[in-house]
């Protein structure tokens, strides 16, 4: 069976309250420093015994943790009458001002300018910086240029696709023209001419088919001007072809 509940408070019998303040104490320091190890914190505890006896862990230094927590009390710290609260928001002030000092110096010396004061090594962290800069800025233009010919291959393999059902379309068409043909010529031989009403709509097929091809070529080619002038090209061959 587990143990029962512990009712929390104070021991009465001094040789439990000892025993027990020993173990706890124990892990709490145990915790403290296992907490710093995991999560990379910051950790003072100060533990005092009945008897005035000091029981401590930091992290790094009892002094540098105390420091510490006086820095950030007083950083929090909200002002508590008019003249603290102006002389606060002076104190803010004062530190953007000297903020941006600093970054406008910073650009200075980016720029090349006001390099005169700067020791070698200064120079030296500033040639680093700029060539980091430097290859940013390239990696994000080779990265753009690289998106860009994506985007000019998608659009050259719709065109390709597009100009595979021109020339479906225009072979299509010749054959129309050479069926048409083969059987005026037969209707000539047998004595049949054709009917004058078939003749005009042939031709009205076939011009609005023409129309149409051209339309679907010029609506493709008006991304690429290398596109343009192969597509100018099949129209020329396409017109040779119907008429």
């Amino acid at each position: 069976m587990g143990r029962g509940k512990i009712v929390i408070r104070r021991i009465d019998n001094s040789t439990s309250r000892q025993v027990t303040f020993s173990k706890r104490r124990n892990g709490l320091l145990k915790k403290a420093k296992e907490l710093s190890i995991l999560c990379d914190a910051e950790i003072g505890v100060m533990v005092f015994s009945s008897t005035g006896k000091l029981y401590d862990f930091a992290s790094t230094s009892m002094q540098s943790v105390i420091e510490q927590y006086k820095k950030s009390k007083e950083e929090h710290r909200q002002p508590t009458n008019p003249h603290s609260e102006v002389k606060f928001w002076q104190t803010e002030a004062a530190i953007l001002r000297q903020q941006l000092q600093n970054l406008q110096e910073v650009h200075r010396q980016m720029m090349g300018e006001g390099l005169s004061g700067l020791a070698t090594k200064d120079l030296q962290n500033l040639e680093k910086q700029l060539v980091m800069s430097f290859h940013g800025v390239r990696m994000k233009k080779e990265q753009l240029l690289l998106d860009e010919i994506e985007e000019l291959n998608r659009k050259g393999n719709l065109i390709y696709q597009a100009n595979v059902e021109l020339h479906k379309e225009v072979n299509l068409i010749h054959q129309q023209k050479l069926d048409l043909h083969e059987k005026c010529r037969r209707s000539m031989e047998q004595g049949m001419p054709m009917e004058q009403t078939e003749m005009p709509i042939v031709q009205l097929i076939l011009a609005f088919t023409r129309t149409h091809m051209y339309q679907s070529i010029f609506s493709s080619a008006s991304h690429s001007n290398k596109t343009m002038s192969h597509l100018l090209q099949l129209r020329i061959r396409v017109d040779l072809q119907l008429h």
